[in-house]
């Protein structure tokens, strides 16, 4: 224990591990296989990191995420460990060297993908490393019944034959006795000891907020414009559209999505963690791994797809143990926009056999072929042609996926448009440091003109002729540049591929299936179906309702949440309603008010006034106006 609060002291600066680190860093160095359950904050990195640094040999990380994976590699870096990842855009070549480096370099943490794992070249280099320990990071990717299920996560077990003798640690902060079950199921591992903190977060205050202005609640539940907040939204638009009303009204808060540049979101990412502005609105990708302790309030202004995201998003709240609260705000609206969002894009087994169907006669595969042939997948003109649903199109290919019967690729043929971003002077001493780069970037210098002044469109196939590689290696140069700020390049995104992965049996491919698809389809209906439980009751408080949902026991109410505060106001009785009632009619007598006016004007909580307004709708007492204003019917 002394060397590892060492290592713990010397690259992290603490003097004392968390509750639960310990006995779970204890175990792996005894040689057990683990899985380890710890709240969003818990500090699940440093349970295989210390570790693994006391061992001598190399740490295989498989993570799910390239934007985690490449966050915890610069983190590592940045402490003078050496660290790699193998993520998207590798040529043949230089993915060669990098196993080598992993073999002979004195490297300590190697992370890839579970995709990558599956590589024919990785798994043999696999075999020659010294391994010290295999982590597998958001563990309940490996469960069909987890939220982020990753077919590939299934096949994590060829550990067992790689590496029998290393431990494995699995980690995730979100898992129900459900998930947990199948993921010591699927990691074949017999003896795999679990150790599980419990995920009550004490200081964390869960509020269902009820607001028909969202935009108006948000400013008002965000105290100070000096206050660290998340707001998660759906949208891309969503997010510039808040920021920008929130700029209005004096808050320093910037938008974060998945369609902008890599250059901006460092930049905004790092200016949100330096306190350069406060507050970020960002869809809800944003923020894995990202570790921000004094983050005061998480919000959410959509109703979130399933219970573990929504538990693992607002857990990015108070992380340095203070104070701190995670809102979901919503309105009537919402369910219907949740259940056309994700029920009704949901496809039938008859849709799924019928896209099936149309794939095979797309790429005119004959009975008995097509195994682990590739095609280019326009996956647009597809659905246009037999007329599809884009998005139950898409659903049904991931569950033919999630089946491996087929694999559809997320990387595209792109188009490039390339801008240098710094003077010549600069791009030439770059060069001389850079000389992996120099080549190529000479080659698109000499080909197009115009290039320092303007996004010009280059030709990615024809230069990488011109310099004698391959596609995939002249997009990972020009991603180099652009992470290293020399150039700004944008995609124009084609085609996607399709990998069949059995030969064509028709409705007999299926049948093996069709029974998890079932199973997959009711249990999305009863992940929205405990969501909208969770909003609707008022009665439990909320820290207890999202603890028995992962599965607690005997759980003390939190007295902070909107249910345990509204207890200690006191019960909306039958006289305080008739008073609250009469002072609403007595206002709207003269003239029309909004919720806001009446809430601002009249001395009892914004809950029972709301209530109250909701009874006098259902009766018919009052009516909304257009402008969202009540009037008297």
């Amino acid at each position: 224990m002394l060397e590892a609060v060492q290592i713990l002291n010397k690259y992290w600066g603490h003097k004392a591990f968390r509750p639960l680190q310990w006995p779970i860093i204890a175990s792996v160095l005894e040689g057990e296989n683990v899985l380890a359950l710890l709240p969003t904050g818990g500090g699940k990195s440093i349970c295989f990191q210390v570790p693994a640094l006391l061992r001598s040999g190399i740490c295989i990380v498989v993570s799910p995420l390239i934007a985690l994976m490449e966050d915890q590699v610069s983190n590592l870096q940045a402490k003078g460990i050496k660290a790699m990842s193998l993520t998207g855009g590798i040529s043949f070549n230089d993915l060669d060297k990098k196993l080598d480096n992993c073999i002979y370099g004195d490297y300590k943490f190697l992370y890839l993908s579970p995709e990558r794992l599956q590589m024919e070249l990785v798994q043999e280099r696999i075999r020659l490393m010294n391994v010290n320990l295999i982590a597998v990071d958001e563990a309940h990717c490996i469960s069909q019944w987890g939220h982020d299920f990753r077919p590939a996560y299934r096949n994590i077990n060829i550990f067992n034959e790689l590496k029998p003798e290393v431990p494995l640690i699995a980690l995730t902060a979100t898992a129900t006795p459900q998930v947990i079950e199948d993921i010591k199921e699927q990691l074949q591992l017999p003896d795999l000891k679990l150790h599980k903190k419990s995920f009550y977060r004490p200081n964390i205050a869960y509020n269902v907020v009820y607001a028909e202005d969202k935009f108006y609640e948000v400013a008002k539940l965000l105290k100070s414009a000096e206050e660290t907040a998340i707001i998660y939204v759906r949208s891309r638009n969503a997010t510039t559209e808040i920021a920008g009303y929130l700029q209005s009204q004096g808050y320093k808060a910037e938008a974060f999505h998945g369609g902008m540049k890599q250059v901006a979101k460092k930049k905004k990412l790092e200016d949100w963690l330096q306190n350069k502005f406060r507050i970020m609105v960002a869809t809800t990708a944003f923020g894995m791994g990202i570790d921000k302790p004094d983050v005061r309030h998480v919000i959410h202004l959509n109703l979130p797809e399933n219970l573990e995201s929504y538990f693992q998003e607002a857990g990015r709240a108070g992380r340095d143990d203070k104070y701190a609260e995670a809102t979901v705000i919503t309105n009537k609206s919402d369910i219907p926009v949740l259940e056309n969002q994700f029920l009704a894009r949901l496809p039938s087994i008859p849709e799924i056999k019928e896209v099936y169907k149309k794939v095979l006669a797309y790429f005119r595969i004959a009975y008995g072929e097509g195994e682990q042939e590739v095609f280019n997948f326009n996956f647009n003109l597809f659905c246009k042609q037999y007329h599809f649903n884009i998005h139950k199109t898409y659903a049904a290919l991931q569950i033919l996926e999630r089946c491996a019967i087929l694999k559809l690729s997320e990387e595209f043929q792109k188009r490039t448009v390339v801008k240098f971003e710094v003077f010549p002077g600069t791009l030439n001493s770059y060069l001389t440091n850079q000389p992996e780069v120099s080549e190529f970037t000479k080659t698109i210098l000499r080909t197009y003109g115009g290039v320092f002044e303007n996004l010009t469109a280059i030709n990615l196939a024809s230069l990488a002729e011109k310099s004698n590689i391959s596609e995939t290696e002249a997009l990972h140069l020009l991603q180099k540049l652009e992470k290293d700020e020399i150039i700004e390049f944008e995609y124009a995104q084609h085609d996607a591929s399709v990998t069949f992965l059995v030969p064509r049996e028709d409705e007999r491919t299926l049948i093996p299936h069709l029974r998890f698809i079932e199973q997959y389809l009711q249990h999305k209906k009863e992940k929205i179906a405990q969501v909208l439980d969770y909003i609707a009751n008022k009665e439990s408080c909320r820290s207890k309702q999202l603890l028995t949902y992962f599965g607690e026991q005997e759980i003390e109410d939190c007295g902070l949440c909107s249910v345990c505060t509204r207890k200690k106001t006191g019960k909306l009785t039958r006289e305080l309603m008739n008073i609250i009632y009469f002072e609403i009619i007595k206002m709207l007598r003269n003239t029309e008010k909004s919720s806001r006016d009446l809430v601002t004007q009249l001395p009892f909580s914004e809950e029972h006034i709301l209530e109250v307004l909701r009874l006098l709708l259902e009766k018919n007492k009052i009516k909304r106006t257009p402008t969202n204003s009540y009037k008297i019917n």
